[in-house]
């Protein structure tokens, strides 16, 4: 992949991420389930944070015609999997409307495309700050896809999803 085309791929990944913070944050103030809210609300920030960092690494690569030095490679962690486990403390076993689950299914192919465009990125570039930087965003894409997955899981069984977070296990004994 040349500098162009990894420029315009750039592009398309700042429009993905400001695309996809939208539907989060409609989906965070439409859905009355409390874990749909917070965990839409989370990855609608972490979408803030990933298009923030891709913007700032757009301007210096234009400015400069070339990958930047001066990029941060990190960006927050995420902190969706602590959203399940406090979700987790708090009991309550009300499933996800159809809406919920719709926005939940939407929101799993984005992270899914997502995780695949980074590493594709990742995987088409020398530059070793370039993979390091494209492979976190993957591997973050990644992350809100195992946590949405959990999630849905959530919204079509609440008691089942329980009792596989809390690992009860019955024994002989």
């Amino acid at each position: 992949m040349n500098e162009k085309e990894r420029l315009s791929a750039l592009e398309v990944a700042l429009n993905n991420e400001m695309r996809e913070r939208e539907f989060y944050l409609k989906n965070a103030g439409r859905t009355k389930n409390p874990l749909g809210k917070k965990m839409f609300q989370q990855i609608g920030d972490d979408e803030l944070e990933h298009y923030e960092r891709l913007k700032q690494l757009h301007q210096k690569w234009v400015k400069q015609e070339k990958w930047p030095e001066t990029v941060p490679i990190k960006v927050k962690d995420t902190m969706v999997k602590d959203i399940l486990v406090q979700f987790l403390k708090k009991v309550d076993e009300t499933k996800g409307d159809s809406d919920d689950l719709t926005a939940v299914r939407t929101a799993l192919d984005f992270e899914a495309k997502g995780a695949k465009f980074y590493a594709e990125l990742r995987d088409s570039v020398t530059n070793p700050k370039e993979k390091e930087f494209f492979d976190l965003l993957s591997k973050m894409e990644n992350e809100h896809y195992l946590s949405l997955k959990d999630t849905e899981e959530y919204f079509i069984d609440p008691v089942s999803w329980y009792r596989k977070a809390e690992h009860h296990t019955l024994d002989g004994g």
